[in-house]
């Protein structure tokens, strides 16, 4: 063999030799391998923080939206009931107010039709009642409950 054959299988046997340690070397293609590994794990645990974090947040955002939405209508139905009971409120108001005249206009109405029957003496007396129809009913109502007690005591007595 020549020398310079000799060589070159030489230069081509080291290139092997070394292909063949860096293939054996086992311990270090599984530490390099791991440390791939750990730092995609690392970048997939950022990017899952990420995530969440973002959704936390829109969730915290469409509950304070629905607590808004949720006071809003709060409102606007109080209002509403608001609303209906000041009209239920007029309604009673001027219904009562209307009976009242009717009341006041009847026992009028009776006053004049009893004036007539009623002798000169008693006549003033009806004629204050008519201009002052509503302290007369009132007296007229009280006298009635005093009476009425005298008669139920006057019955228990017997």
């Amino acid at each position: 063999m020549t020398k310079r054959t000799a060589h070159g299988t030489g230069a081509r046997l080291t290139g092997t030799a070394g292909a063949l340690a860096a293939k054996a070397d086992l311990k270090g293609r599984t530490q390099a391998r791991a440390a791939d590994l750990k730092d995609k794990a690392g970048a997939l645990t950022v990017h899952l923080r990420e995530g969440a974090t973002k959704a936390g947040q829109q969730a915290q955002g469409r509950a304070v939206k629905g607590s808004h939405t949720a006071q809003e209508q709060m409102a606007k139905a109080r209002h509403t009931l608001q609303e209906r009971a000041l009209r239920s409120g007029h309604v009673v108001q001027e219904q009562a107010g209307r009976a009242g005249h009717l009341a006041s206009e009847k026992a009028v109405e009776a006053g004049r039709a009893a004036e007539g029957r009623i002798p000169d003496p008693a006549r003033m007396a009806v004629r204050a009642a008519l201009r002052h129809a509503r302290p007369v009913l009132i007296a007229g109502a009280a006298l009635a409950g005093v009476t009425a007690v005298g008669a139920l005591r006057r019955g228990r007595r017997h």
